[in-house]
């Protein structure tokens, strides 16, 4: 690292679980960050602000004035812009050491297995259970890790699958395609810091995974109920039936 790396990350370099090595790694590493509304805004500054070498968005949105009230990576100004094109530039203008690769389009199944297979770590911060079914299905094919987070009205949930280890769980063990009606922030609204607050953390636990450091939230969904400021830990296990990740063939 260059002197003015070694000042940028000086804070990283102090602890004793990252330190040089570790901060080199992060440098070396490729997220790929689906969606960049309320979730993927403080993942994605994070994730840069700490040094992931590379990061690719994907969203096929663009910005609109009731998405700034929560979705902090983009400003006034980017109103009418792609999103991953407004965070691009405001990501790079947070730490223009990292690169950055913009995906203007959801991505199809065949894109979709390439990039996820590209990256060290997946951050779902999408909005629709069919995005995060192919998300998760992508990612068990490929062996890579998902860091996957939600949040409606005041309450929120985080949790971490990782598919190289035998006895973890995959998302489609959470949900079911029974998994009924879909709520959306535009019909039912959320707390604005309540995406900081899991876009945060899901930023916590893709670096952790990066580093191979810690206990990871694999097998474990954390419930956050910001209203009343409690949190809940569930224990989730890996279904032997499952379609994707259990045992036997897996049709598409």
């Amino acid at each position: 690292m260059n002197p003015q790396q070694l000042t940028r990350y000086s804070r990283h370099i102090q602890l004793a679980p990252i330190g040089v090595e570790g901060q080199r790694r992060l440098l070396s590493s490729r997220a790929l960050i689906v969606g960049l509304g309320g979730l993927g805004s403080p993942a994605a500054m994070y994730l840069a602000a700490s040094g992931v070498g590379h990061l690719t968005l994907t969203d096929f949105d663009q910005v609109e004035l009731s998405n700034l009230q929560r979705q902090i990576v983009h400003g006034t100004s980017d109103v009418g812009r792609h999103k991953v094109q407004s965070a691009r530039d405001r990501l790079l203008e947070l730490n223009p050491d990292i690169e950055v690769t913009a995906l203007p389009r959801a991505l199809d199944d065949d894109e979709l297995e390439q990039e996820v297979a590209r990256a060290d770590v997946v951050v779902d911060a999408s909005d629709n259970f069919e995005t995060r079914f192919e998300l998760n299905r992508a990612c068990v094919d490929t062996q890579t890790p998902l860091v996957c987070g939600a949040a409606i009205r005041m309450e929120a949930q985080i949790t971490v699958f990782e598919p190289a280890r035998p006895d973890s769980p995959c998302y489609r063990c959470l949900y079911t395609d029974e998994s009924g009606i879909e709520e959306s922030c535009g019909a039912f609204g959320v707390l604005a810091p309540l995406l900081g607050v899991i876009g945060s953390l899901q930023a916590v636990e893709a670096l952790k995974l990066l580093l191979g450091i810690g206990s990871r939230l694999t097998g474990r969904v954390m419930l956050f109920d910001a209203l009343q400021m409690e949190w809940r830990t569930l224990r989730l296990r890996k279904d032997p039936h499952c379609p994707v990740c259990g045992q036997g063939p897996h049709p598409r």
